[in-house]
């Protein structure tokens, strides 16, 4: 845990909660509303935070599946999708874009 764990974990819930509540209300006028969930990507922010935590960055890299931490690039292609006719009928949807951390133990 952390001092601001609480606090983000209500922001990133929310998001979630936000999503779906304007995803229903605006389904009608065709407008798709979806979400991105970035875990640990590789920023000025996660490499202070690396800097300042012991063993953050092997705990996150052990919990990862796909190995590493991710890139800004990695939300790029999905953000591309949202944005493009092949999304039409997506909303209301949370994406994680973690390389498997949220659903690894």
């Amino acid at each position: 845990g952390t001092p601001w764990g609480p606090a983000y974990a209500a922001s990133k819930g929310g998001m979630v909660q936000l999503t779906k509540s304007l995803a229903t209300a605006w389904a009608a006028d065709n407008i798709q509303v979806n979400c991105f969930l970035p875990g640990w990507i590789d920023t000025e922010l996660t490499r202070n935070a690396r800097s300042e935590v012991d063993g953050l960055h092997d705990r996150v890299l052990a919990r990862t599946p796909a190995g590493r931490w991710g890139d800004i690039e990695d939300l790029e292609g999905l953000a591309v999708f949202f944005a493009s006719a092949a999304s039409n009928f997506i909303t209301g949807v949370a994406m994680p874009v973690d390389g498997g951390f949220s659903v690894s133990g």
